[in-house]
């Protein structure tokens, strides 16, 4: 059912770009955006990772150089029947994780040496575990592409209210446009719609990885309790500095980097459910496998 959703949203997604295209273009504009939308899915397919890895500054690193942590990715790989991926780590103390690429061949998973410092084994395994999972289910892409269509259209946006405020957008007589009530929804509901749909993409996703994720590392309970202790810094470790992150970035980590800097959103504005729920279903799903 996830699956299905995900594929509605992200149509439903270019449809507020194609939308959005007419409402401040007319016809030419909605055509224009079509094509903005499918270039920009293959320039995020190609170019994803490279970018979010450099972002962060990770490095990569080999078997001799991180011998356990490169052993252990390499068994949970192989559990999630998938290709080692390249392995990398993050200068940063606040603990945390993501996985990266276009595909299951070409993919890459970065911890912080945070996160190498706060868990142990069987709780890292966890983490990671649930990181294989949306490499061996695309979803980082998928995010990643939602993500990138999102924030475009909040630049478009910004775009048509400078338009309007010095009196360059189109005239509300404009019989291919929508006037003013098309500038509006541009200007206003158009970004917010856009940000509504790719984080409920996001937080689909994250579901699914917990659950899989789980079944990887051979103990759900071994998530649950990684999730905790994360969930904990990320609330009371104010004095670690951040990872330097973004909305934009935020969907691709364990948990959401930027859920200790003081903000008080509904989960309807978040990248990730609530940790009290994730780990809640992880709770009942070791139980349902007959663990305690």
């Amino acid at each position: 059912m996830n699956t299905i959703k995900t594929a509605f949203l992200m149509a439903l997604l270019m449809g507020v770009m194609v939308a959005v295209g007419g409402a401040f273009g007319g016809h030419t504009g909605a055509t224009i955006m079509l094509v903005l939308a499918i270039a920009m899915n293959f320039f995020v397919y190609w170019n994803s990772a490279s970018m979010a890895l450099a972002a962060y500054n990770a490095q990569e690193v080999s078997r001799e150089e991180a011998p356990q942590l490169y052993q252990l990715i390499e068994n949970l790989a192989a559990n999630a029947e998938i290709p080692m991926p390249r392995v990398y780590l993050i200068p940063s103390d606040v603990p945390n994780a993501f996985a990266t690429g276009r595909n299951p061949s070409h993919a890459a998973v970065a911890v912080t040496t945070g996160i190498m410092r706060v868990l142990d084994y069987n709780e890292l395994s966890g983490v990671l575990a649930h990181e294989l999972s949306h490499v061996k289910h695309r979803d980082i892409l998928i995010s990643s592409i939602a993500a990138t269509m999102a924030t475009f259209i909040g630049y478009i946006a910004n775009i048509a209210q400078w338009a309007a405020i010095f009196g360059t957008g189109r005239s509300d007589d404009d019989e291919d446009g929508g006037g003013l009530i098309g500038l509006l929804v541009t200007i206003i509901v158009a970004p917010i719609a856009a940000s509504l749909i790719q984080l409920a993409i996001s937080r689909s996703r994250e579901y699914d990885a917990d659950k899989s994720g789980g079944e990887i590392c051979g103990n759900p309970n071994y998530l649950a309790d990684a999730l905790e202790k994360i969930e904990y810094y990320a609330k009371h470790m104010a004095e670690i500095p951040a990872t330097p992150t973004t909305e934009a970035t935020a969907h691709m980590f364990i948990i959401n980097p930027l859920a200790g800097s003081g903000k008080t959103l509904v989960n309807l504005f978040s990248t990730h459910p609530a940790t009290e729920e994730r780990i809640a279903r992880l709770r009942q799903q070791a139980r349902d496998m007959g663990l305690a």
